[in-house]
This record gives C-alpha cells, structure tokens and sequence, in this order.
C-alpha cells in the first residue's frame, strides 16, 4: 500500500492506491453512501419539524425514503458515535466513551478508557473492501490517538479501509466563512470519487464538520435569514440556520450526482447525525431541540435522539415513516447484508447492531432487540454527570453513577422528559436498572472511579 499526501492549512488530504485484483469479488452489489451530520439537532430539518430552517432536499430525501422518528447516536458527544458507526459495537464494548480526548473530571474520576479507534477493530469499511467494495472517507474521523494526525499515521480512515481520504478538522473561530466548515470541500471530493467508481460498488463515508462550533456561515446566506428572523423564537440564529442551509445543498448535490450518474436506484443512502444539537453557550447560539430536553453533552433525548433518513429504492417506498427504535451500531449489520457479505461468523456475536432491512422493507415492522443502552463513565462541559442509560419499548431510565440515583420517564407521553415516574412506578425502575446492569456486565463496561 502506497502512500502520498500533504497538510495545507485545516485540512488533510490523502491517497491509497488500492489494487482492485487484491479486492476479491466481481459481481456488483448496491453502492452506499453515508451522510453524517454534525450536532444536527432532531428537528433541525424542515421534515423533523423545523418552520425556520430551509432544507428543501433533505426533505426530499425523506419523501422518497424512510424517515425514523425514534433514530438514536450511540452517545451524546461525537467520537463514541463514530466509533459505533465504524464497527457496529455500542461504544462501551469499544471502551471508547468519550469525545477524543476527553474532558475534566468531577466527583469521580474516568476510567482507563481507550482514546481512539484500536486497528484490531473490523471496521465497516474493511468488512465492505472485502467483498469487493472501494471504500472513501470524506471530512471528520476523530478517532485517533493524536486529533491533529498527519495522512498516513496509524489508525488514519486509510489504515481502516478506506482506499481515498480527505480528512478534515473543525475551523477556528476566527476562521473566514468561505466554507469555514469544508462543506463544499468534502462534498466536490465526494462527487468526484462516485464519478470515478461509478462502474464498481463503492462505499462513500461524507462526514460533516457542520454543524458543530464555531457559528460561521456564508455571509450571502446569513443575510437570508436575518430577514425573516422571528424575535423570541429559540431557534432563530441566522448564522446557524445558514450552516443547515449549506449542509442542505451538500445533501442535494450528492443527490443529485447519482441521479446524473444513473445509479440512484442501486445505491443506499443515509443521513444521519452523530449526536444531538448543541444548545448553545456564551460564545455561540446552538439551535432549539425542542420538544425535547436538552442537548449535545447531556443525558436526555436532545442530546441523542438524531434525525435519520434512509432511501433505497429496492426496498424503501416513498414517504414512509418509521416509529421503530434504531441506534447508530444499526448501520454495520444493515451495510453488512446490503453488501451481501458472508462468513465471520464469531465476529458478527460482538456486533451490538441489528440489520434495519426489515425496516425499510415494512416500517411497521419490529427488530425484535428488547432495549437500547447508554453508557458514558465521563463527565461534560455541557451537563452530563456519569450515568448510564436504557430505553426498553416507550419506558427510559437513567442511572446516575454519583450517587446511583435513577430517573424513570414514559417516552410515549413525555417525550420531553419532564415527568420523572421512577418514585411513582418504583417496580418498574428497579426492573429496568436490573436489565441496564446487566447489559453493563455483558460488554464490559468501565465504571468511573471513586477518588482516594
């Protein structure tokens, strides 16, 4: 494998040359293409309810796919989501629980956790390379030891599996906002590697920077949405609603470009986000999740719950909405069988996801799974003390690891989460803390530690 690259500026821009011989497998399978946002809020997307945010064509996503309602990230902060995502496995399993490379500690102190992506994981981009798949990964990775690597060190996207990489960090804040994010940046590298391996499946991981701090937007867009600001509106930022607009018209054009290239029928694509929407503080206005409570680095459903649309015309039927919850270590299992893939199979029983293709073939289908899990032995900037977390059918309970105290809430009539039943239904908590317990146990969970 042969290596060139360089660092100009924020971004990193590498190559593998791959041969294709030593790819294995010729017949053609469905192509993937994996959107992930940054910090996209549930109802940042006109479909997912927002009236002030414009996105035309992630609305036309969802008209023509399926839209999951109850879609989950894997942990409330970026880099145990992503993890998930590369290897099917709740980040737990992984050890990996936290924002790279983490954050102070409180009363109680982190676990040994480890600080990046172990090269001994099979990620999907691997598992895809080996039935014949070229694999390119587009913007943020955020999963090595070092957040400010250079092209070509291990645990680099192309030491996982990917044959083409442009790697991508957040901007400063006093970065210019020309495509401070590297919205176009990452989409112009993703159009043209669908161009160039539009004869052959192809796996397209566009991983967003946007819509993650700091605030900037192009200044064309920004003055847009100044003039139809509501005042006293709690998602009314001009300069963030110009961030959704860009990452919108990434969304189109990629659309778009499989359409032109005729192979939209055969490719499955998804848009998904890796955590919750970040509410804001004093040097940036984040956006509203609202209805629910709170957001990125917090505990509840603002912080995980994430917009999530998949279209795949072999199996999807336009408009259709699906209630069923999924979490982000569904993508491995579900790209696994798209692909068509076969064998390993004692590497599948460390899988924590579930293929979603019954899903997109009925939506009011069920997966069969008892319950979702959350761990995060960490504490946040943002709010988030240690805890744990279980979502078993509309019921969700949290542990909270300082004092082991729990909050019970009925999600099919307080999705907000401001209702708190675990005094009132004490039966019920102590059930759901025992089946949360004993998930803890079977991935081996790391618990924070007590001070001396």
């Amino acid at each position: 494998m042969k290596w060139f690259g360089f660092r100009c500026g924020m971004v990193a821009l590498s190559l593998v040359a791959t041969s294709a011989a030593a790819r294995g497998g010729t017949a053609r399978r469905p192509n993937v293409v994996l959107i992930l946002a940054d910090d996209m809020g549930w109802t940042d997307a006109g479909c997912f309810g927002s009236d002030f945010y414009q996105t035309p064509h992630i609305d036309r996503l969802a008209a023509e796919g399926v839209k999951f309602t109850d879609s989950y990230a894997a942990c409330h902060v970026c880099s145990p989501t992503r993890a998930s995502i590369m290897t099917g496995k709740y980040p737990a399993r992984l050890h990996l629980t936290s924002y790279i490379p983490g954050y102070r500690d409180g009363l109680l102190k982190s676990p040994p956790w480890t600080k990046f992506l172990p090269l001994k994981e099979v990620t999907i981009a691997e598992r895809l390379a080996s039935k014949g798949y070229v694999c390119g990964h587009f913007g943020k990775w955020h999963l090595n030891k070092d957040k400010n690597y250079r092209p070509g060190r291990p645990g680099d996207p192309g030491s996982q599996g990917f044959d083409t990489v442009l790697t991508t960090v957040k901007p400063r804040r006093d970065a210019a906002p020309k495509d401070a994010h590297h919205v176009r940046q990452i989409t112009d590298a993703a159009i043209a590697f669908m161009q160039q391996n539009r004869e052959r499946p192809f796996f397209c991981y566009v991983s967003h920077n946007t819509l993650h701090r700091p605030v900037i937007g192009s200044p064309k867009l920004v003055e847009r949405y100044q003039q139809h600001i509501r005042h006293g509106s709690s998602d009314d930022n001009p300069i963030y609603a110009a961030m959704v607009d860009e990452l919108d018209r990434s969304v189109g054009r990629i659309m778009s470009t499989l359409a032109r290239l005729g192979i939209a029928d055969e490719t499955l694509l998804i848009f998904t986000s890796d955590n919750g929407g970040f509410l804001g503080d004093a040097k940036d206005h984040g956006t509203s999740n609202a209805p629910l409570r709170g957001g990125k680095g917090t505990n509840y459903e603002g912080g995980v719950r994430v917009p999530t649309i998949i279209r795949w015309p072999p199996a999807t039927k336009p408009g259709t909405v699906c209630h069923e919850p999924i979490i982000s270590n569904d993508f491995f299992a579900t790209l696994d069988e798209v692909s068509q893939a076969s064998g390993d199979e004692p590497a599948k029983k460390t899988w924590d996801g579930v293929s979603l293709l019954p899903l997109l073939r009925n939506p009011a289908s069920r997966l069969g799974r008892d319950a979702l899990f959350w761990h995060f032995p960490h504490y946040h900037a943002q709010g988030a003390t240690p805890h744990g977390a279980i979502r078993l059918g509309n019921w969700k309970l949290i542990e909270f690891y300082e004092d082991m105290h729990v909050e019970l809430y009925d999600l099919s009539h307080d999705v907000g989460e401001q209702h708190d039943l675990a005094r009132q239904m004490p039966e019920k908590a102590a059930s759901l803390r025992q089946r949360l317990h004993q998930w803890r146990e079977e991935v081996g969970a790391q618990m924070p530690l007590r001070r001396d």
